[in-house]
C-alpha cells in the first residue's frame, strides 16, 4: 500500500509531458473543488432560510400548546393553575380562547380566527408582533388587528368613524328564526395592529379573553388551549408527562415542531430534494475523474510495464490509481469546504447577496453540512476512482 500511495502522489504532483492529461486532471481537480463548494453553500444557504423561515413561527408558538381531546373547551380551575405553576421547568403559561368568527366593517365581512388571550401573554411575543398601536386593555372591547385584515376591510386604529363588530354563531340546536338570532355580535375598538406573516395577517384577530368568552358564549372556566413557555434546558418531556398528571380529562399536548408539522415536513423534504439534486451534478462532474484517471492509465503503460516486470502485480498497480483519484477527491474535497465556508463567512458578515435592500440572503455555518458535503464528494470520488482503475485489468502488459 505505501508503494502504490508513493507512485500515486508521484503521479498526482508531477506534470505529465502531454498537455492533453494535464488540462483534462486540471478540470477534475476544479469540478471537484467548485462541486464541494456549490454543495456546502447550497446547503448552508436552505439552513439559513430554514432557520428565517420558523423564524415566524415562534413570534406567536409556544414551546407547549395544550389542546381539548374532543370537546371544543379544556375546564381549568385555580386548582389547575397552582399544579401548572409547580411543574419545574415551566416559565410561564398563558390561557386561550379562540374560534372562529367574522370581523365586520360597514358592509365588508371577514371570515377570520379570533383569539382571547389573558394578562399572561408573553409580553416578548407582543413586541415581536405589535407594528402599530397599542395592546388592548383586559376590560374594554379593544382588539388587534393584522394588517392584512385592516387594509381588506378598511380601518384603522381608533377609527371610531366606522363601527367594527365581532360575529360568532350562537351554540344550540333550535332552529334558526333570524340572521341575528343566529349570531351573537360585539361593537370593537381595533387599538393595534400586527404583523407576523401574510397568512396570520389575513386570518387572525387578537381580544382579551373575557371578550372571547363572551362573544363565544363560555363559561369563565372553560379555555380552548393552554400555552407553555419552559425554561431552553428544561426536560421537556418531564413537562409533558407533569401535565398530563394535572388534568383529569383527556388532552393533546403539541411541542413546537409538532404545532407547525406541515412546515418542517416540507422544509425537510425541500432540504433532501436539493441534496439529491446537486449530488447528481456531482455525479456527472466526477466523470471528469474517470476520465483522467483512465487516460493517465493509457499514458503510463510503458512505465506500468516497467512496474510489472520489477514485481508488482495487477492489484497494486490498480491501488495507484485508485489512490491517485481517492487523493484527488480528498484535497479537493478540502479546498472545496474552504473555500465554500469562506463565502457562506463572507456572506453572514458582509451581506455579499441581498435578497432586498434591507434583508440579506440567511445563511448558516453548520458543523454538519461539512461532514455532508466532504462525506458525500469522497464517497463518490472513491466509487469513480474504483470503475476508473478496472481497465488496469483489461490492459495488456
Amino acid at each position: 500500500m505505501n508503494f502504490s500511495f508513493y507512485i500515486a502522489k508521484r503521479y498526482l504532483f508531477t506534470k505529465s509531458k502531454n498537455k492533453a492529461i494535464n488540462y483534462i486532471t486540471l478540470v477534475a481537480g476544479l469540478g471537484i473543488i467548485f462541486g464541494t463548494a456549490a454543495l456546502f453553500v447550497v446547503l448552508s444557504g436552505f439552513d439559513g432560510l430554514k432557520a428565517f423561515s420558523l423564524e415566524f413561527t415562534s413570534f406567536t408558538d409556544p414551546d407547549f400548546k395544550v389542546f381539548p381531546y374532543q370537546t371544543k373547551t379544556i375546564k381549568i380551575s385555580s386548582e389547575h393553575r397552582q399544579k401548572i405553576n409547580k411543574i419545574e421547568g415551566i416559565i410561564s403559561f398563558s390561557e386561550i380562547v379562540q374560534d372562529k368568527v367574522l370581523l365586520s366593517c360597514e358592509d365588508k365581512y371577514l371570515a377570520l380566527d379570533l383569539k382571547g388571550v389573558d394578562a399572561n401573554y408573553p409580553q416578548q411575543t407582543i413586541d415581536s408582533i405589535l407594528s402599530y398601536g397599542a395592546w388592548m386593555e383586559p376590560d374594554f372591547p379593544h382588539i388587534v388587528s393584522g394588517w392584512g385584515a385592516t387594509n381588506t376591510l378598511g380601518f384603522g386604529i381608533y377609527d371610531l368613524t366606522k363601527i367594527i363588530r365581532l360575529y360568532a354563531p350562537k351554540p344550540g340546536t333550535g332552529q334558526i328564526m333570524s340572521v341575528k338570532g343566529a349570531f351573537k355580535s360585539m361593537k370593537v375598538v381595533n387599538v393595534g395592529i400586527f404583523q407576523i406573516n401574510e397568512s396570520l395577517n389575513n386570518s387572525l384577530v387578537y381580544t382579551s379573553i373575557e371578550n372571547a368568552r363572551y362573544l363565544l358564549g363560555l363559561k369563565p372556566n372553560q379555555i380552548s388551549a393552554l400555552e407553555i413557555i419552559t425554561h431552553p434546558e428544561a426536560d421537556l418531556e418531564g413537562i409533558k408527562t407533569a401535565l398530563n398528571s394535572v388534568f383529569k380529562e383527556k388532552i393533546i399536548i403539541k411541542n413546537r415542531i409538532q404545532l407547525n408539522d406541515a412546515l418542517y415536513k416540507m422544509l425537510n423534504t425541500e432540504h433532501v430534494a436539493v441534496y439529491l439534486i446537486f449530488t447528481l451534478i456531482l455525479i456527472i462532474a466526477l466523470f471528469n475523474i474517470i476520465g483522467s484517471i483512465v487516460m493517465m492509465i493509457l499514458h503510463k503503460k510503458e512505465n506500468l510495464k516497467t512496474l510489472y516486470s520489477v514485481g508488482a502485480d495487477k492489484d497494486e498497480l490498480q491501488n495507484i490509481f485508485f489512490m491517485l483519484g481517492t487523493m484527488m477527491t480528498v484535497l479537493g474535497g478540502l479546498v472545496g469546504l474552504f473555500l465554500g465556508a469562506t463565502l457562506i463567512t463572507l456572506q453572514m458578515y458582509f451581506d455579499l447577496l441581498m435578497i432586498s435592500p434591507t434583508l440579506a440572503y440567511p445563511v448558516v455555518l453548520k458543523p454538519l453540512n461539512f461532514v455532508i458535503a466532504f462525506g458525500t464528494i469522497l464517497i463518490l470520488g472513491v466509487i469513480a476512482s474504483q470503475i476508473a482503475t478496472w481497465s488496469i485489468k483489461k490492459l495488456n502488459i
